[in-house]
């Protein structure tokens, strides 16, 4: 199977869970956030629902450059919302994907703030990194949710939510 068909098959995967994850987020809960240092809901989520725009990213340019475009998020306080984003930039992100050579994927890509360069890496690299960072946050997500007594449901395996419905049934 192609490096590329490997890719597709494994962001799919994580968009289920993330999907499944972001789905369940009540709308009166966007503002609040556990720790000072931490994000809100609200930005947690609309930064989840963005990173698929980073496949895009990653295969249509050669990196960012923060000094020259500013990162300028738009925030949602809505599931609904915040899905919508979620899928549009899925579809756009699969999209490039698809059209993508293998031998574009060893090519660089730079991540940077004017002169200070962020990371260099591969765009295999970055869409990856952009795999893991949307695991990383849903799971940072799934720790809010768990705070706020909100069910979750699993990722890899039944949940102790999903454990604890499994054994009423028993």
């Amino acid at each position: 199977m192609s490096i590329i068909k490997l890719l597709l098959k494994e962001i799919e995967q994580e968009a289920q869970i993330t999907r499944n994850m972001l789905s369940i987020v009540p709308n009166d809960k966007y503002n609040w956030q556990p720790h000072p240092k931490s994000m809100s809901i609200m930005k947690l989520t609309n930064h989840i629902a963005e990173l698929p725009g980073w496949l895009t990213m990653a295969v249509t340019t050669d990196g960012l450059d923060f000094a020259a475009n500013p990162y300028e998020p738009t925030f949602f306080n809505n599931t609904a919302d915040v899905l919508e984003v979620f899928e549009n930039q899925l579809t756009d992100g699969r999209a490039n994907l698809e059209g993508m050579s293998e031998a574009e994927l060893e090519k660089p890509w730079i991540l940077r703030n004017g002169d200070h360069v962020l990371s260099s890496m591969t765009k295999y690299e970055t869409i990856r990194l952009t795999i893991a960072q949307t695991i990383h946050h849903r799971a940072q997500l799934g720790v809010y949710l768990r705070l706020l007594n909100i069910p979750i449901p699993g990722s890899y395996g039944p949940s102790a939510d999903d454990l604890e419905k499994m054994q009423q049934y028993a």
